[in-house]
């Protein structure tokens, strides 16, 4: 069943080609993203206490994070719809990747970032041929100053149109198919937007529709970092919307959303899975970055650590099991942000 209906043609995802937004081939901007490995830790299930544990490694995406399963849907459907302009809020990843896809189908692109953001990211918007507009502030802020611009553009900001989830639904697509078309028991997500989250769930709907697997969910986790943690706190106060969290500080830039607009699909989808939101102590990024590195030889973004260190207090507090079947999203490669290792140290 499963190879009628994704024969397996092209490694990328657009091998799900059938379950996209766009019609025609000659709109897609594909710069060979998806189809990344779902690494089995050889060492580091074990340390954290787990039988099985999977990383699904995005950063071997094309602009090395999985940023760009989303925007290279949003801009290849966009095109096909006659739209030649983007601009989106960014923390650093998302307007990496939007430049890029941006550039290769001869549209134009201008992100919005945070003053502070990494400069190499802001670099990069540049070199793909993006204006780079600085706010100071969060991403938030850099939302509010681009709205207020009222610039000929389309809007790309995270669950602000349909397609980027239709791109990360192909996670879960991977994810299945990788697994031999069974269900992991739980997936870790670093949440900043949510977008992740939402497209996983979407995507595991889709495959049972398809009868490629049951009804069986994985139970979904939203890890943030402490330093800015809207859903942890909207979801052990049973909130059905999320409150700002305001003066929101993380080294994981990605995370450092005070008010995701999809506050409700996310606490949504967390609810309906059985799962729930950890934070991770801020101290611990460039620890877990090191455990991960030393253990299995992978390159963890800051956010994929605050995912690692959530895991472990998950299992610390009973919630994951030594028996189960568990992944975890490296969202993106750790190569552009700087680590400090210490000349003694025991990661």
């Amino acid at each position: 069943m499963a190879n009628e209906e994704f024969p397996s043609r092209l490694n990328s995802m657009w091998r799900y080609s059938e379950m996209m937004p766009v019609r025609s081939p000659s709109y897609v901007v594909s710069l060979g993203e998806g189809w990344t490995p779902l690494q089995l830790t050889r060492r580091l299930g074990k340390h954290l206490g787990l039988r099985i544990l999977r990383v699904k490694d995005e950063g071997q995406n094309p602009t090395s994070s999985f940023k760009d399963r989303g925007l290279c849907v949003a801009i290849s459907k966009h095109l096909e719809l006659g739209i030649q302009s983007f601009a989106l809020p960014s923390a650093g990843n998302a307007g990496v990747s939007a430049s890029a896809y941006s550039a290769a189908g001869g549209a134009k692109a201008t992100v919005f970032m945070p003053r502070d953001t990494p400069n190499q990211f802001m670099l990069a918007c540049r070199a793909y041929g993006a204006e780079v507009v600085l706010v100071d502030g969060t991403i938030s802020d850099a939302a509010t100053e681009m709205r207020s611009r009222n610039g000929e553009w389309t809007d790309l900001s995270t669950t602000k149109e349909p397609y980027r989830v239709e791109g990360k639904k192909t996670m879960a697509f991977e994810i299945c198919e990788q697994m031999d078309w069974s269900v992991p028991d739980a997936v870790i997500c670093p949440t900043g937007g949510g977008t992740s989250l939402i497209g996983l769930w979407k995507g595991f709907d889709e495959l049972q529709a398809l009868s490629l697997i049951g009804s069986e969910r994985p139970r979904m986790y939203a890890a943030q970092s402490g330093g800015c943690a809207p859903v942890v706190r909207a979801f052990e106060k049973g909130a059905e919307d999320i409150e700002e969290w305001t003066n929101g500080q993380t080294a994981a830039f990605g995370l450092r959303v005070p008010k995701p607009f999809a506050g409700r699909l996310i606490l949504n989808v967390i609810r309906r899975s059985g799962g729930g939101a950890v934070a991770a102590a801020e101290g611990e990024i460039d620890h877990c970055r090191l455990l991960a590195a030393r253990m299995e030889g992978m390159d963890f973004c800051p956010e994929a650590a605050v995912g690692l260190a959530g895991l472990r207090n998950l299992i610390e507090i009973g919630e994951i099991d030594y028996d189960e079947n568990i992944v975890l999203l490296n969202t993106g490669s750790g190569g552009k942000y700087g680590i400090t290792v210490p000349e003694t140290d025991s990661a």
